[in-house]
């Protein structure tokens, strides 16, 4: 038989681990918005969610394999790789922000 204390910390457990996870939820749904708002800086060019219209001259990225696509923006950013616009944007990106790009994009429908 359980006395008392043990279902007060029973209790207190539960609540604590509610809150726990929900704390974990908010910030995995904070995450996820903060690299959905640096994937929209892409969306001007390569259109929503990395689809662009049939026959644009800027390429989709959507569902590009994740290395190739830090390989790319890597060539963009050290200017081995020649482009209008694109060396200039991924200078301003952190190493961080270049693999959340491209984990993000290598995970949308091609």
């Amino acid at each position: 038989m359980r006395t008392r204390f043990q279902s007060a910390i029973g209790f207190g457990l539960f609540v604590f681990t509610l809150g726990a996870s929900n704390a974990v939820g908010a910030q995995d749904a904070s995450t996820a918005l903060h690299v959905r708002a640096n994937a929209a800086m892409c969306a001007n060019c390569h259109g929503s969610e990395g689809h662009t219209v049939k026959d644009s001259a800027v390429p989709s990225i959507a569902g590009l394999p994740r290395d190739y696509m830090v390989q790319q923006m890597h060539a963009f950013k050290d200017g081995s790789r020649p482009a209008t616009i694109m060396h200039q944007i991924t200078k301003g990106l952190s190493e961080a922000q270049i693999t959340s790009l491209a984990d993000y994009f290598a995970a949308q429908a091609r």
